[in-house]
Order: structure tokens, then C-alpha cells, then sequence
């Protein structure tokens, strides 16, 4: 079996920066078992998988370990080779997905991602994240996620955290913010739990950091950036129960898989 395969870094208008993801379009759905295989020796932070059902597509994605619920870089991934190598034409494709309904569009120059939010709520905060994190945040939040909120930018660029501990959150992952230098807001997120030590730029996470921050700045449309090692850059706007999260991607590379069918 050959599949068209594509290596696109997200969230970034360069190569080598933002967050990188595989793309694989499917002629028929394999098995989970065999995704799971390619995303393991794609060794990506997050494989797509995308098989056209006509109207829309349908869309998994796989980490090196496991079958994730949601993933924002390999959706917007997704939509950057289905606009840009496959040619689709329409405004807006939508993705059938483990967590509903996704929508990628194409707005001023950008691809905009639309999700649903995932909120959090106020929370006491264990011990093992402060010991973990090695900083006490001002706020601690929980909802899928951890969201461990701190007073300046400087402090989440400085954390090097214990991922030992942080894998033991009964979470999906933690997300660190702060407000921003030259932005409105912040973010790292680290995820050992599913296999991502620290994620370079997490679009799902901006489903529960743009509600946050929209109603402590008293603004709709927020420029965020992800302070990881390859760094990112977000253009979000809150929409009540939905969340538009804007970026740009580029191509790095282009082939073909060659994948056994027995």
C-alpha cells in the first residue's frame, strides 16, 4: 500500500520553527493498530490521518504512544495539504473527529482553526504539580487539562519541569500561562502522558486558554505565542462555546509511505 505522506510545521511562516506534524491521506481506513505503527516510526509529535468521505473528512490522530482525543496543529496541518497540494477549492473543509465536528478555514492570509472550548474550572492545587513545575503558579485550574496560570512571561520560560511527576497528573496534560511581553498571553504545554514531553505549539490547549484570557483581558481577539524551544504564534478570537485559532504553516516534506497490507 502507498500513501501520500506530508511533513508540515504549524503555527509558523518558516521552516524548522512551530510545531511539526505528519499528514497521511487515505484512499480506505486502516486499522488502529497500523496508524498507531506509522505514527510510531514517524516518530511526529502528532501523525493525521485523513480519508475523504466527500462532504467532509474524517480525521484521526496518532502521537508515538497513543491515539489522541484532540489535536489543533495536525488538524491545521491537515487543512495546509488539503488547500495547498490537494487544491480544494471551498472556503472551509470540515473534519469528522473523536471530538466532534472541526472546521479549518482560509481568512486573510491564514488558516483558522474552529473548536469547541474546553473549559476548566477553579481547582486546589496538588502538590505534585507545584513540586513538579518547581514554582508555585498564582492560580491553578482544571478541566481535561491543568492550567497553571503565573504572573509574568519570564516564569513560564523558566520553568524545567519534573516530567516524571507531571506524568503522574490524572490529566491529559498541563498547560503553563502567563500574560505576554510582546503579546497578549503565554503558553508551554507538556504532556508525558501522552507521550509529548513539552509540545512546541498545542492548538487544543488554546481551547481552554483563549476563554481564560478573553474574559481577564475583556477582549474577543488575542495574539498568543507558545514559548517552547521551536516556538509559535497565534491568532485566536473567543466565540462563546467555540474558539477560532489562526496560524500559518509550510511544507517541509513530500512523499510517499510504503506500508504492507498484511
Amino acid at each position: 500500500m502507498r500513501i501520500r505522506f506530508y511533513e508540515v510545521h504549524t503555527f509558523t511562516d518558516r521552516l524548522f520553527a512551530g510545531n511539526p506534524a505528519g499528514v497521511c491521506l487515505l484512499d480506505e481506513l486502516l486499522p488502529d493498530e497500523l496508524m498507531q505503527k506509522i505514527a510510531r516510526e514517524n516518530n511526529l509529535p502528532a501523525t493525521a490521518f485523513v480519508l475523504d468521505r466527500g462532504e467532509s473528512f474524517d480525521l484521526r490522530w496518532f502521537s508515538p504512544t497513543v491515539q489522541l482525543e484532540v489535536c489543533g496543529h495536525a488538524t491545521l496541518a491537515s487543512g495546509h495539504v488539503l488547500f495547498g497540494h490537494v487544491g480544494r477549492q471551498e472556503q472551509t473543509l470540515t473534519f469528522q473527529t473523536r471530538a466532534g465536528e472541526l472546521k479549518v478555514a482560509r481568512a486573510d492570509g491564514r488558516l483558522v482553526l474552529d473548536f469547541p472550548v474546553r473549559p476548566v474550572a477553579s481547582c486546589e492545587t496538588p502538590p505534585l504539580l507545584i513540586d513538579s513545575l518547581g514554582a508555585e503558579p498564582r492560580e491553578v485550574l482544571k478541566g481535561a487539562d491543568y492550567l497553571a496560570v503565573f504572573d509574568r512571561a519570564a516564569q513560564v520560560a523558566a520553568l524545567r519541569p519534573k516530567l516524571e511527576g507531571l506524568a503522574q497528573l490524572p490529566v491529559r496534560g498541563i498547560i503553563v500561562t502567563a500574560p505576554g511581553d510582546d503579546c497578549d498571553f503565554v503558553s508551554r504545554f507538556f504532556a508525558p502522558q501522552r507521550g509529548i514531553n513539552e509540545d512546541a505549539v498545542t492548538g487544543s490547549a488554546h481551547c481552554t486558554l483563549v476563554p481564560y484570557w478573553a474574559a481577564r483581558l475583556g477582549r474577543k481577539q488575542l495574539h498568543a505565542r507558545q514559548l517552547s524551544q521551536r516556538g509559535g504564534e497565534l491568532f485566536c478570537e473567543d466565540h462563546g462555546d467555540r474558539v477560532h485559532i489562526g496560524g500559518t504553516a509550510v511544507t517541509y516534506l513530500e512523499g510517499t509511505l510504503n506500508v504492507p497490507t498484511d
